[in-house]
Order: structure tokens, then C-alpha cells, then sequence
């Protein structure tokens, strides 16, 4: 984050700027003396976030220990993402409001803080209570003597709209590093996404950066809830009479618009699940892409974890008459697969198919199992930069080197599913990244080597609700999907066929 000398020092406006007129004139004393539960739940969050935590893992439970109504839970549901969300544009602010780096802040009023700019500058709160209860905050988790530092922030930030903090934060000229602070994203991701919408074909020289804007803007915005109807067990319209609406990406979605989905009895009863969209759809193409050769009726989820896309593959392999093996090098995680396959696996021993979780690692089932699936799903590790709208922390605690770390793991995966799948059947790799060093480059390391895959073009196979075919799909033979395109997360699909 830049230093305070590397940008324009903030003026304080004539007449007490355009957020005067309704600033607190509190003394700390006089403010909040304790944090309200909806904004203190947000602050929990954010901490839980810093010690690892998954944010939309965390959430829920926070929610419930701090008993808060639905309204509240709203209010602090986009308190806690959207301040996550925005945190490197918030710093900049900061840094410039304090006089300091935030490496000189102390972690836990540096959230604090970012949860005032949040309510200040990316939330229709008034000045005057989002500094009353930023200071009451304070108080509460930090002691007296940190609520006077984060009154004279606040105030400081108060006195300026957010399009005026963004004139004096974001550096001029339109670079890499002005886009990073504009649309908070880390300069090695804006960097990567730029890449990826070149690499893939979606823009050119010309227009990528119109589509890059496009793609960092969904990136900030919240995803919809997206619910997914498992074959068999649930249906689309279970779903609408539940309060959802059909979907139109996906034959087997629906879009929860309020309210909680553990509500919903087929979510609650697992027969549904909430999954974005663009994952539906390619374990639909996987499952509907028809084989050269007669091949065996035992399906493979390579990397089951935590389970998402086996309940729809499993449910699917049922309806065609298939078994499902799902892998998962996690003990805990291949648990979470069990317990989500539940009603799936008990459908299948009724009808007289099978359905198994096994701890194990995917690299090794190639070897153990030459030739014995018929279709095999590969949905990678990856760095989740596709994802990036639902998982607004991951931005920050992704690294470059990750990409370098994940690359062999994908490699041997991809090798693993290729040597696993029966001569006629197929491969589905997947990521919910769209970065060519976890897509295409992978695909194309791997067949280097390989004279007995063929790629078939995926895009005939992912239709949308009304069975048309989904637009803006690119050249193919791969499918790569766009938030800002599509309304799903930036998922990766290549299908390969093994030669009879």
C-alpha cells in the first residue's frame, strides 16, 4: 500500500466539505459506549478472516452466536463482505487519513477502521452514526485509548465523498496499480485477469480495458444466491414454490433473491444445495457428452472436496444408470463429500447402483485403476481468482507463487483422470480460475505427451434453461465463462476424449 508522502496530502475542505454539515461533533466520550451487535459481528468476521478463516464458512455461525434478526443480519452481512471486498481501496484511504502505513496500525483497529470507511464511503449510512458506532466499536475491542485515534480518522475520511477519495488515492494515468486501488484488487491479480481476457479470446488489444473494468466491477459486486435441483431428488419447481426463482443460465437452478437458504426443506434435506451456476453447467456437460465406444458405468470426481459437484454428478449418474466413485485426498473434507452424497448414495443402493467416497489421493488412481471410469471430472485445486465476487478474502491471501505451487499438482491430476478413463470416454478438466497457467497451459503440457486424447469442443453442450446453447462461449475447442458475461463465477472447462 502506498506511503502517505506518494500521494497528494488531503485538504480540509472550505466550509467543512460535503460530508460536514453532517459529521458527528461528539468527543469520543460522548460516543457509543459499546459496539452494536450487528457491526460487532461484522468485526468478528474480519478477525476470524485475518486467522485464516474462510469468510462464507464463518459467517454463518457467527450470525447465529450473535442472535442477530433478519434485517441485522443483512446490515452486517454487507458491512463484513463489502468492507472485505474493498479493503485495499479502504487502506489507501486510510493511510492518507491517519498520516500513516497500516503496518503501523494496530490489526485489530485497522479493521476497525475499514469497517467505518466501508460505512462512510460504500454504504448508505449517515456520518454522524457510522462515526458513533465506529468509535463505540473501538472502545469495545480496543480500549478507551484507541477510540480517540479511530474519532480523528473517521472524521478525517467524513470529510470527503468517496469520489473525492478517489481522486486523491487512485495514481493517475490508467495503470495496473491505479485499477488495483480503484477496484481494490492486489496488482498481480488485476495483472492476471488482464492476461486471462487476452488469453482466452474474450478481448483484444483494442477492448480488454473495457472488459478488464467489467470483470474487476463484478468482481465487487455480491453474487446471487444460486441453488442447484439435484436430479432426482429435487426438482426446479420445489425450489420456485420454496421462494426461489428458475434460473435461466441453468436447466437446474433456481436464484434465491432473500432470505435464508437453509430454509429452503430440499436444501435443508440436501437434496438441493446452493452452487453457482457456472459449476451446474459443466458437470451437466460432462454427464450429456456423448462417447465414441461402450464404455464402463462408473463415474470418477477426481477432487470431490467439499462436494458441490458430486451431488450434481452423482445425481446425474444415477439417472443414466451410473456409479459414482468420489476421490478426496482430505479426510475432513471427504466427509463433508459423505455427508453431502448422503440421500444421493442411499437413491443408489434402492435402485441397485453405488455410490463411494474414498480418501485417497488422486494423483495415484491412474495407476491403481487403469481404464475403469467412463467419464472423470477434474475439478482442480486452483487459485480461485473465478471466484472471486463469493470469496472476497481470497483476493488478499492469494500469492503469484501460488500459481507456480498448483501447477505440477494439475499436471499430475489431469495425467491421473487421462489414464484412469476407459478408450472412448471422456475427461472433464475444471477450474474456478480463468488464469492460463491454470487452464490452456495445463491442457496443452499434458496432451504434449499424449498421442491417444482428443479435445472435443465443449460449447454445444452448455445450454441454458431454454436448451439454447449460452452465448458468448469464444472459439472453443475450451469453455471459459465470465462473471461479467455470464452472471456465473469464471469457470474453466476443457472435455477430452480418450481414443477408442
Amino acid at each position: 500500500m502506498p506511503a502517505p508522502d506518494q500521494h497528494r496530502q488531503p485538504r480540509r475542505p472550505q466550509g467543512g466539505g460535503p460530508r460536514g454539515g453532517q459529521r458527528s461533533r461528539q468527543k469520543p466520550s460522548d460516543r457509543a459506549k459499546h459496539a452494536e451487535p450487528a457491526r460487532f459481528a461484522a468485526y468478528t468476521l474480519l478477525r476470524a478472516v485475518d486467522e485464516g478463516a474462510y469468510a462464507n464458512l464463518e459467517f454463518p455461525s457467527i450470525l447465529r452466536r450473535h442472535r442477530l434478526d433478519a434485517r441485522d443480519a443483512a446490515f452486517a452481512t454487507e458491512l463484513a463482505f463489502g468492507t472485505l471486498r474493498m479493503q485495499g481501496f479502504y487502506d489507501a484511504v486510510i493511510v492518507q487519513a491517519a498520516g500513516r502505513p497500516t503496518a503501523k496500525i494496530d490489526a485489530g483497529v485497522l479493521d476497525v477502521l475499514r469497517l467505518g470507511a466501508h460505512q462512510l464511503l460504500g454504504m448508505r449510512v449517515p456520518s454522524h452514526a457510522a462515526a458513533d458506532q465506529t468509535v463505540g466499536l473501538a472502545r469495545t475491542v480496543s480500549g478507551a485509548g484507541a477510540s480517540g485515534f479511530v474519532n480523528a480518522v473517521m472524521r478525517r475520511v467524513s470529510e470527503r465523498t468517496r469520489e473525492e477519495w478517489l481522486e486523491l488515492v487512485v495514481p493517475e494515468g490508467g495503470s495496473t496499480a491505479a485499477l488495483a486501488t480503484e477496484y481494490s484488487h492486489p496488482e498481480w491479480v488485476v495483472s492476471a485477469l488482464r492476461g486471462a481476457l487476452l488469453g482466452h479470446g474474450r478481448a483484444t488489444a483494442e477492448t480488454v480495458d473495457g472488459e478488464l473494468r467489467a470483470l474487476l466491477e463484478s468482481d465487487n459486486t455480491p453474487a446471487k444466491v444460486s441453488l442447484v435441483a439435484r436430479p432426482g431428488l429435487a426438482s426446479v419447481d420445489e425450489l420456485v414454490e420454496a421462494g426461489a426463482t428458475a434460473s435461466e443460465t441453468s436447466p437446474l437452478g433456481a436464484v434465491l433473491d432473500h432470505g435464508d437458504p437453509g430454509a429452503v426443506p430440499a436444501i435443508r434435506e440436501r437434496r438441493a444445495a446452493v452452487q453457482d451456476e457456472g459449476s451446474q453447467l459443466l458437470a451437466v456437460a460432462l454427464a450429456t457428452a456423448p462417447v465414441t465406444a461402450e464404455v464402463p458405468a462408473r463415474w470418477l470426481d477426481l477432487c470431490a472436496g467439499p462436494g458441490g459437484k458430486s451431488g450434481v454428478l452423482g445425481a446425474l449418474a444415477l439417472e443414466a444408470g451410473a456409479d459414482l466413485v468420489a476421490v478426496e485426498v482430505s479426510e475432513h473434507r471427504a466427509q463433508l463429500v459423505r455427508t453431502t452424497l448422503e440421500p444421493i448414495t442411499a437413491r443408489a443402493a434402492a435402485t441397485g447402483r453405488r455410490v463411494e467416497v474414498r480418501t485417497a489421493d488422486g494423483r495415484e488412481v491412474g495407476v491403481t485403476e487403469p481404464a475403469a471410469y467412463g467419464r472423470v471430472l477434474v475439478d482442480a485445486p486452483c487459485t480461485g481468482l473465478g471466484a472471486l465476487r463469493r470469496r472476497p478474502e481470497a483476493r488478499w491471501r492469494r500469492q503469484p507463487g501460488d500459481l507456480a505451487q498448483l501447477g505440477p499438482l494439475q499436471r499430475d491430476l489431469l495425467r491421473s483422470a487421462l489414464d484412469a478413463v476407459a478408450p472412448g470416454g471422456l475427461v472433464g478438466y475444471a477450474t474456478c480460475s480463468p488464469h492460463p497457467a491454470e487452464t490452456t497451459f495445463v491442457v496443452r503440457d499434458v496432451l504434449k505427451k499424449r498421442d491417444d486424447i482428443e479435445v472435443v469442443d465443449a460449447r454445444d453442450l452448455f445450454r441454458d434453461a431454454s436448451g439454447e446453447v449460452l452465448h458468448d462461449l469464444g472459439d472453443g475447442p475450451e469453455v471459459q465463462l465470465w462473471p461479467h458475461v455470464h452472471g456465473t463465477d469464471a469457470m474453466f472447462f476443457t472435455l477430452l476424449r480418450k481414443k477408442a
